[in-house]
C-alpha cells in the first residue's frame, strides 16, 4: 500500500504525494513519516510524525536513545528541540523529501490539520456567524507593557493560552507581530476595543466571553482548566 487508509477506507494521501518522503509508515487511521527540527545550538532533533484524518498531529521524539517524549504536538516538539525561534512550528518542523529538509507548511501533510482548523473556526462562532472570542491582553515580564492577542482561531487561542501560563512571557515571544519591548503600548483609548460583536467597547458579555470550548481548550495541555474541560467533554 502506498497511501494511508483509515477505518472507513478513505485514502489519506495519494502514492504520488508520499513517494519522495522518508520513513513513511501506515497505521489504521494515520500516516507516519520521519520529521525533525533544527537548533543552531543543539543540531537536529529527529522524530516520527503521525498525521490523522481528524487533523491531529502527534510526534514521538527520537532525539536521543533515552528520550521518552511522545504524543507531542508539533509546537511542543519544536520547543523540546531547543529551536531558538520557536512558536513557528509550521516553518521549523521539517520532513525529508527527496533527501532535502522541507518545512511542513510546504507539504501536503497539513491538509487535514488545516481542514480541521477551518471547521473548528466555524464552530467557535455565534449563531450570526461572527467570532465569539474577544481580544485579550498579556503583560510582558520585561517591559511591563500589555500586548494584544487576537483569539479568532484555535492556533491564536493556544498562543494566548500558553502566554498566559508563562510567568516569564515577553514581547519577544510573540510569533506574528513584529513587536519588541521598545514598541509603544496601545493607548488606553484603543485597548477598550476588544472585538465584541454586540458593542465595540464592551467590558465582557455572553457574546464575546467564552468559558470554555474546543477552540480555546486543549486536550494536550496539562493545566487544570484544560484537564477539567476535556474530562467534562468526554463525560
Amino acid at each position: 500500500m502506498a497511501s494511508g487508509v483509515d477505518e472507513n477506507g478513505l485514502v489519506l494521501f495519494s502514492s504520488e504525494e508520499l513517494s519522495e518522503m522518508s520513513g513513511v509508515k501506515f497505521g489504521g487511521d494515520f500516516v507516519e513519516v520521519t520529521c525533525g527540527c533544527t537548533s543552531h545550538r543543539y543540531g537536529d532533533s529527529v522524530g516520527r510524525l503521525r498525521i490523522f484524518v481528524n487533523g491531529e498531529l502527534e510526534i514521538t521524539c527520537e532525539c536521543t536513545p533515552g528520550c521518552h517524549e511522545d504524543k507531542m504536538t508539533p509546537a511542543a516538539f519544536e520547543k523540546h528541540s531547543g529551536r531558538e525561534t520557536a512558536r513557528k512550528w509550521k516553518n521549523n518542523v521539517w520532513v525529508i523529501v527527496d533527501g532535502d529538509k522541507v518545512p511542513l507548511y510546504k507539504t501536503v501533510l497539513l491538509k487535514y490539520y488545516n481542514q480541521a482548523l477551518k471547521n473548528s473556526n466555524g464552530s467557535s462562532r455565534s449563531q450570526n456567524g461572527r467570532a465569539c472570542h474577544r481580544d485579550e491582553f498579556v503583560r510582558c515580564s520585561s517591559c511591563n507593557k500589555e500586548r494584544r492577542f487576537r483569539l479568532r482561531t484555535k492556533e491564536e487561542c493556544r498562543i494566548h493560552h500558553d502566554a498566559l501560563a508563562d510567568s516569564d512571557w515577553s514581547c519577544a515571544d510573540l510569533p506574528y507581530d513584529k513587536i519588541t519591548c521598545d514598541t509603544d503600548e496601545e493607548r488606553a483609548s484603543r485597548r477598550v476595543y476588544r472585538g465584541c460583536i454586540r458593542s465595540p467597547t464592551c467590558k465582557g458579555c455572553t457574546s464575546c466571553v467564552c468559558f470554555g470550548c474546543d477552540i480555546c481548550r486543549f486536550s494536550d495541555c496539562s493545566c487544570q482548566t484544560c484537564i477539567d474541560f476535556t474530562r467534562n467533554a468526554k463525560a
